[in-house]
């Protein structure tokens, strides 16, 4: 069993932290106390867990010793023997623990998150599969108590879905789908095909954490904000006022429309929901490019240009080429069981970054997360 990385640095951290919630001022920016709260705590946990890891090395080295004792009594040299492998089984279990301890949490992994689901190639058939993807996220949502808003829609003529953008309210959401961002593939013969030939098409995921007026200030003189009225497919429904919403951020070109809303004001709120978003995950994005090198050895960048996952309809397969994983339960994943789908990619995630730890390496980022 190797080393566990030195625990000082996570010392002297959690010895600033204390001095910090000392002051007397701290509690004045409630969110900032929220979270070096929590990171007091999980830092406190750690050390505490690492100290008994100590303890047990001692006491597992003394079993040793005394097992190995020719003059030692024989009934305690026997019992000593018989409760090695339970000490080396739990002192393995602590090394995994302290290690994954030691990842530094991603802030963002407790926050609401945005999914934009776009059709890529494949014409209609690419929008039939945009639809069932989001019915898809849905139902696992639903499975998961989490609630959606829908922010944005463009249906297609054979009831698909050229876009949809929609908001996913619950806990640990952004933890769980983080990892979904990228080029989905779809093989299958589509409804349209009469020679029955299979067609590739593709559909892009982006997976964004929903983001704080806090977390990304805009100046209202960076944006370019038009309205116009929505389209719809005729009778009481059709809107009668500009409600549409179209928001444009100048200085990073990102062009944000909503118009499910007979209301202006709620247009504009759920683009802007939506514009933030965006923005935090640009400037996310920025910082992670600095360890792009590092990234290189690992398992893929998810990159929005890079194929992540394929749904073979015909060989009832799907395929997850980050992490090499095939299920041959294509019907039960489209209905929304994806649960053991997202817990292989968070183990495959912890052994990238526990690697990188065990290197000593600085790391950041997610290896297995999509860019969007």
């Amino acid at each position: 069993m190797e080393a566990l990385p030195d625990i000082s640095p996570f010392r002297q951290r959690y010895e600033e932290l204390t001095a910090q919630m000392a002051d007397p001022a701290f509690y004045n920016n409630s969110r900032r106390a929220a979270d070096i709260t929590r990171e007091h705590q999980r830092l406190g946990e750690m050390i505490a867990a690492h100290a008994h890891y100590a303890k047990l090395q001692i006491n597992l080295a003394e079993a040793v010793a005394l097992g190995r004792d020719a003059a030692a009594d024989a009934d305690l040299r026997e019992l000593a023997i018989s409760e090695l492998p339970a000490m080396q089984q739990e002192l393995a279990e602590k090394h995994a623990a302290i290690l994954l301890a030691m990842i530094p949490p991603d802030p963002t992994d407790s926050r609401n998150t945005v999914m934009e689901i776009r059709a890529g190639t494949g014409g209609d058939e690419a929008s039939l599969f945009a639809a069932e993807l989001y019915r898809l996220y849905s139902r696992y949502a639903e499975d998961q108590g989490w609630k959606i808003q829908s922010m944005s829609s463009s249906p297609s003529e054979r009831g698909g879905l050229k876009e949809v953008i929609f908001l996913i309210i619950g806990s640990d959401v952004y933890k769980q789908l983080k990892y979904e961002s990228g080029v989905h593939r779809v093989q299958r013969v589509p409804v349209t095909e009469a020679n029955g030939r299979i067609h590739t098409s593709t559909v892009t995921v982006a997976v964004l954490p929903e983001a704080q007026e806090v977390d990304v200030q805009i100046d209202p003189q960076d944006l370019e904000i038009s309205v116009c009225r929505a389209s719809g497919p005729g009778g009481q429904g059709v809107n009668t006022t500009d409600s549409a919403v179209q928001i444009q951020h100048k200085p990073s070109g990102l062009i944000v429309q909503c118009a499910d809303e007979r209301s202006q004001l709620k247009n504009k709120a759920k683009a802007m929901t939506v514009l933030r978003s965006r923005l935090l995950k640009l400037r996310e994005d920025e910082e992670h490019a600095k360890y792009a090198s590092e990234r290189r050895n690992q398992v893929g960048s998810g990159d929005r240009s890079e194929r992540i996952r394929t749904y073979n309809f015909p060989q009832n397969r799907m395929t997850d080429h980050r992490i090499g994983l095939t299920l041959q339960n294509l019907p039960e994943i489209m209905e929304g069981n994806i649960a053991s789908l997202l817990t292989a990619l968070q183990r495959a995630d912890h052994e990238q970054k526990l690697a990188a730890l065990n290197r000593g390496s600085a790391f950041s980022g997610f290896p297995l997360q999509g860019r969007s």
